[in-house]
């Protein structure tokens, strides 16, 4: 006996909740920025501090990161918000409709990402 089909609606629906969202979106990021062409040969960048706000089958997500100087930062900001939305979409099945960039500091090149005076 073959089982019938089931509805989607008798199915369920599968929940992604906001703090996986987030974190796949940092990984996202971290990934974009390491394979930046022209970076620097150093440790990997840190992740990028991460949230999002998952509603239905869409995202918004927000991205905290740090960016090497001197760097065309629109376009940079442009093709990360493009590689992190591609990336989580391809990974939730979300469509992700906004990713909101702030740029928490740049890095001068050169610089191995230390805070403070060097002595």
């Amino acid at each position: 006996m073959t089982p019938q089909p089931v509805t989607p609606r008798e199915r369920g629906a599968t929940v992604i909740p906001d703090r996986v969202v987030a974190r796949i979106a940092a990984r996202a990021g971290r990934e974009a920025l390491s394979a930046r062409p022209n970076r620097p040969a150093r440790a990997a960048p840190p992740a990028p501090d991460a949230s999002a706000h998952v509603h239905g089958s869409s995202a918004r997500i927000r991205l905290a990161v740090e960016l090497p100087y001197p760097t065309d930062l629109a376009a940079a900001a442009r093709e990360l918000q493009r590689q992190v939305a591609q990336r989580v979409g391809r990974l939730t099945g979300l469509e992700v409709t906004e990713v909101a960039l702030a740029i928490r500091r740049l890095l001068p090149e050169g610089s191995d990402g230390r805070v403070g005076r060097v002595v």
